[in-house]
């Protein structure tokens, strides 16, 4: 047997082998973060939520359910947050709500994840 006849029985089972395998996690809903941003967001998501004082009274309050939507599709900014802190990191997240930009600080701890601020506006 040839060296391209090898390659080529390779590849077709390595393909079929990949379509199997994405048909069996897409029906469980499988999610690979591999991004610091994915890793980070679904960190905070998995934690119970806590709000502030300063969420809870401003102009921004938005339910639970708001948050997670926009953590759903948010992104962190790095060089926003502070993360050289030891026991409770924060974060910068950018999503948006109701098709404007919407602007989380997030305190990201071990079993808490608070929300310190939520503004429009960098």
């Amino acid at each position: 047997m040839t060296l391209l006849k090898r390659i080529g029985y390779y590849l077709g089972g390595f393909s079929v082998g990949l379509i199997i395998l994405a048909i069996f996690l897409k029906k469980k809903n499988t999610e690979f973060c591999y991004g610091i941003d994915c890793r980070i967001l679904k960190n905070i998501k998995s934690k119970s939520m806590v709000y502030s004082e300063k969420v809870t009274s401003s102009i921004y309050a938005l339910d639970s359910i708001s948050i997670r939507n926009i953590l759903n599709d948010a992104d962190v900014n790095m060089s926003k947050s502070d993360t050289t802190l030891d026991s409770c990191k924060v974060y910068f997240v950018e999503g948006t709500h109701n098709e404007q930009p919407i602007y989380l600080t997030i305190e990201n701890c071990d079993k808490t994840a608070t929300i310190q601020s939520v503004t429009s506006e960098e």
